[in-house]
């Protein structure tokens, strides 16, 4: 586990509550999981700048993928990678529908079980989930 990647769950933790809005990048009116890593970062001590044109279903995430280029974290594409405290994760969801979360391990929990913070929309907040992402991981950002 790196400090970094404990520092990023950590600032994703203390957002979990937060209202979710599309577009969202201010946890006082609201994030989307795009704000969340945003906003998560910012609380571990980096910024980024996302964007702001996208929609719920996208034919490129092209834009995406370049601010997330800045984080300070080395990407691997690698699916099969095994989940670790910190990792932002780039899943697919469905025909041109992506979400980004964060990887919590049970280091900062009491329980044993692995979990992810997101921003979900259908519950309209960020939520720390358990076990692991349901969804192909299409990318994986890591602080070592």
């Amino acid at each position: 586990m790196s400090e970094k990647g404990e520092a990023l769950a950590a600032a994703a933790a203390r957002l979990i509550g937060t209202p979710f809005r599309l577009h969202g990048r201010d946890p006082a009116t609201g994030l989307d999981c795009v704000g969340l890593i945003e906003a998560a970062m910012r609380g571990a001590g980096y910024a980024l700048d996302t964007p702001l044109s996208y929609r719920l279903r996208n034919a490129s995430i092209a834009p995406l993928l370049n601010a997330l280029g800045e984080v300070p974290a080395q990407r691997t594409d690698e699916p099969e990678f095994p989940d670790r405290t910190g990792d932002i994760v780039l899943c697919a969801l469905g025909s041109g529908q992506h979400h980004l979360l964060i990887i919590e391990h049970s280091s900062m929990r009491r329980s044993s079980q692995v979990s992810f913070i997101h921003a979900h929309a259908g519950l309209r907040r960020v939520v720390r989930t358990p076990g692991t992402p349901p969804w192909p991981a299409l990318a994986r950002w890591r602080f070592d």
